[in-house]
């Protein structure tokens, strides 16, 4: 059997392939990509944004740390759905239901897989509750998408900000990838509001924007071609 390992954390990668090493000696993991345009974002963006791309081939186990993506994934067919940390029992469960497969339910698996990927579809819109009301803002007013650990906010071009009571994850979710880009753990960032971006001594990217921020941005080296990338290819 041939694997191919879509995680952006190293730790989980390593462990995963020791994982499957001990459960089938013979499993062969024929790579790691860490994100979506690698892997045709994981911090960059979610994994199910790939069925947006490109036509998987192959039966999936999804691996995560959020239990908020299981019912995307049973929407997609999985073939199982483990939460993070993986335990190898429940791993080797996954393969073992997949190998009880005959070749007509493999063919009859990826027929639904393919009938069932979402179509790319973002939000130009969102609401906003204020007090009693909701404000609704054009995605194209936007700046960026910030983060700590105590709240959310949404910051527009023209300097306001307003909590937002959603994790960086599900916005992200909603956000057509060719307009918004996870540059880190804290923001997502608009194209349109990119001002300049500066080469850091580590090979870190600084990302200047438009509008005042709380904290420097920065892209880090291991996603710096991948953002590169991205900034080019509208």
């Amino acid at each position: 059997m041939k694997v191919l390992i879509v995680e952006d954390e190293t730790a989980a990668y390593e462990s995963l392939v020791e994982i499957l090493k001990d459960i089938d000696s013979s499993i062969e993991v024929i790579g790691n990509t860490e994100s979506v345009s690698q892997t045709i974002h994981l911090s960059d963006g979610s994994s199910f944004l790939i069925f947006d791309v490109i036509e998987v081939e192959t039966p999936i186990i999804f691996t995560t740390a959020y239990d908020e993506y299981a019912i995307e994934a049973f929407k997609l067919n999985s073939v199982d759905y483990l939460l993070k940390p993986i335990k190898s029992e429940e791993l080797e469960r996954a393969l073992n239901k997949f190998k009880k497969w005959t070749q007509s339910e493999v063919v009859e698996y990826l027929s639904r897989l393919t009938q069932l990927a979402p179509t790319s579809r973002y939000k130009d819109k969102f609401l906003i509750p204020i007090k009693d009301k909701l404000l609704p803002i054009n995605l194209r007013e936007v700046s960026y998408f910030y983060t700590t650990d105590k709240s959310t906010h949404i910051y527009l071009k023209n300097g306001q900000s307003y909590p937002y009571a959603k994790t960086l994850e599900q916005i992200f979710l909603s956000l057509n990838p060719a307009d918004f880009y996870r540059a880190n753990k804290q923001y997502i960032i608009a194209r349109e509001s990119i001002k300049d971006i500066t080469i850091w001594f580590d090979n870190r990217l600084l990302v200047t924007l438009d509008i005042d921020v709380p904290e420097r941005i920065y892209v880090s080296k291991n996603k710096a071609a991948d953002f590169k990338v991205w900034i080019v290819n509208e």
